[in-house]
């Protein structure tokens, strides 16, 4: 009965629209603006939940008694990132670059509020919206980064990290392309962001895990790799799909507009792609694992899905089903090769986001060129080695800052402790745990 009403409803509408030909153009106008802004909405709060599913993901695959520190970072970080680009971030992103390389130093403001006694809607969207959708993205980077010097950080330095690399590094590198940079001029391609996001948060995590050494005890001597399982593989699995699912408004409503049939057409299209990318990424690493060590690897797989999904970023729109397979399909093989050979460097990365984020980040943007006509496979590159030596370069210049002042890296004690008891005084799971002896 209620949907009948409404359908008779919504019909009486559309011919009441039809038989209004004078208003017609307003009117479209503004349901533009309310469809284009209900995108950034629902796109946004999608992408805000991923850091619900980076912090299970990252829960689950640390040892238990470094479970509630991980939790405590993950909701640190995105209050931070949104208060350093409320703060800053956001005019320098976006704010007068005109095909520089950053813009200006100051707060953002809305220009507008729900009190206003008109809307002008001729921008196509609320503002408010626009900024809360970029300001999850910029969470996304620093997610990256806490699971990959994981059970060894301090906690206080990684914040000082997080609010440079929020305030600061992502925004001036995102300005080169997204702020109509320098690099947007060049014609450099990233749909939504697997070198503006995904990469900036793997040289971020790299640069950090080689300055702050291993976690005690996984590698020996000899060269030998100790595994150090984590705490929850039922935990990790939930953070991925977790990811998987916000990943549709991640790539979905970069489409930026929902005012048209072409763009539903479009945020359609974009949300098969995503998926079938991730499909591809699971059966890959599936499949080699089970050819390469004769037993399917878990952990693996989830990175595989995740591998497709940050493989597929950059350039959404324009594969079709099949080559969003297999694009997803190389960025899950890139996992199962990459993963190892870090061991080999004695890399500890605790969750993979390294391979995931970085070197998947670095295929899918070069993988543009495969399905867009107008790209370059030469400015693909110059974008990404520009973002990649400015990140790399600003992030281990920030990562010594702290290292030589505040100190990075817990003490050997508190690391075998574990942070949840020497940072926090508490536990994840107490029964379990090292206070549980004491009763």
């Amino acid at each position: 009965m209620i949907k009948r009403i409404l359908t008779t409803g919504l019909m009486t509408t559309v011919m009441g629209l039809m038989t209004m030909a004078p208003a017609h153009a307003a009117v479209d106008s503004e349901v533009a603006y309310i469809l284009n802004s209900l995108l950034f909405l629902i796109g946004g709060f999608l992408v805000m939940w991923m850091a619900a599913g980076f912090c299970m993901l990252e829960a689950g695959l640390v040892r238990t008694k470094n479970v509630a520190t991980m939790c405590v970072k993950n909701v640190g970080l995105y209050a931070l990132a949104g208060i350093l680009y409320f703060l800053v971030g956001y005019n320098l992103m976006y704010s007068g670059v005109d095909g520089g390389f950053m813009g200006s130093f100051s707060l953002w403001d809305a220009g507008e509020t729900a009190a206003s006694e008109a809307i002008n809607t001729e921008g196509g969207y609320s503002s408010a919206s626009d900024w809360f959708f970029q300001m999850v993205f910029v969470a996304t980077a620093a997610s990256i980064v806490s699971g990959t010097v994981a059970e060894r950080i301090k906690m206080f330095p990684f914040f000082g990290f997080v609010i440079v690399l929020t305030g600061f590094i992502y925004p001036i590198q995102g300005a080169w392309t997204w702020g109509a940079g320098w690099l947007s001029v060049s014609g450099f391609s990233d749909f939504a962001g697997s070198t503006i996001v995904h990469s900036v948060g793997g040289w971020a995590a790299l640069t950090g895990a080689i300055i702050l050494g291993a976690r005690k005890g996984k590698y020996g001597p000899n060269g030998q790799v100790r595994p150090i399982p984590g705490s929850s593989l039922t935990l990790a699995t939930l953070g991925m799909f977790i990811l998987w699912l916000g990943w549709f408004g991640f790539n979905g409503a970069s489409q930026l507009a929902l005012g048209s049939a072409i763009d539903a057409v479009a945020v359609s299209q974009i949300f098969v792609n995503t998926n079938m990318a991730a499909a591809g990424g699971v059966v890959t690493a599936l499949c080699l694992t089970k050819l390469l060590y004769k037993k399917v690897d878990l952990t693996m797989i989830l990175n595989g899905a995740l591998a497709g999904l940050v493989s597929i970023t950059a350039e959404p729109l324009t594969p079709t089903i099949g080559e969003a397979i297999l694009i997803g399909a190389v960025g899950g093989a890139i996992v199962v090769f990459v993963v190892p050979l870090l061991d080999k460097l004695q890399i500890d990365d605790v969750v993979g986001a390294i391979p995931v984020h970085l070197v998947c980040g670095i295929w899918g943007t070069l993988a543009v060129v495969l399905t867009n006509d107008g790209a370059s496979l030469m400015t693909q590159i110059t974008g990404i080695a520009a973002i990649g030596a400015f990140v790399s370069i600003t992030s281990t210049i920030v990562w010594y800052a702290l290292k030589y002042t505040v100190g990075i890296r817990v003490s050997e004690e508190d690391e075998h402790k574990g942070g949840d008891l020497a940072e926090l005084g508490m536990e994840a799971y107490p029964e379990f745990g090292i206070g549980s002896q004491k009763i």
